[in-house]
């Protein structure tokens, strides 16, 4: 069954979020929840409603949400929404830590925290995110009946 994930960052992790997008992509799985800077400062421009427009849209067709914490995820109003408006759909949800993949220069950073509670919770290097994601998506989706 072809799924259709909704990603869930802090635009900080951008760098580190597209690692993980585009080995789902490559695997020929269809991706949601991403936007170029330009295109996001467009939306921010419009006000708080028209970012919770546009996320209510993007999550449309979702089974599953995953967030991808970093540094600063735990921060972020958006991130909190994003989570909050896939668990009211009864998406699958799960989150995987990205704060070890490397950024352009090489860094690595610490991660601020996880997710709710009751949900499954994975390292992207230490759990080997590129071969696993799908199984972890799929769990996530049986989870939640999806």
């Amino acid at each position: 069954m072809a799924r259709k994930v909704f990603f869930s960052f802090k635009y900080d992790d951008v760098t580190r979020a597209m690692v993980v997008r585009n080995s789902w992509v490559s695997q020929g799985k269809e991706a949601a929840g991403f936007i170029d800077k330009a295109e996001f400062e467009e939306v921010k421009k419009k006000g708080d409603q028209a970012i919770k427009n546009w996320i209510d849209k993007q999550l449309e067709g979702t089974s599953v949400t995953v967030v991808l914490v970093g540094e600063k995820t735990c921060r972020s109003r958006w991130v909190k929404y994003e989570i909050e408006k896939s668990i009211e759909r009864g998406n699958g949800l799960l989150g995987i830590d990205i704060s070890k993949i490397k950024d352009f220069q090489g860094n690595t950073t610490e991660r601020c925290g996880e997710i709710p509670k009751g949900y499954d919770f994975y390292l992207w290097n230490k759990d080997d995110g590129y071969s696993n994601m799908g199984k972890w998506i799929e769990k996530a989706a049986k989870d939640a009946g999806k």
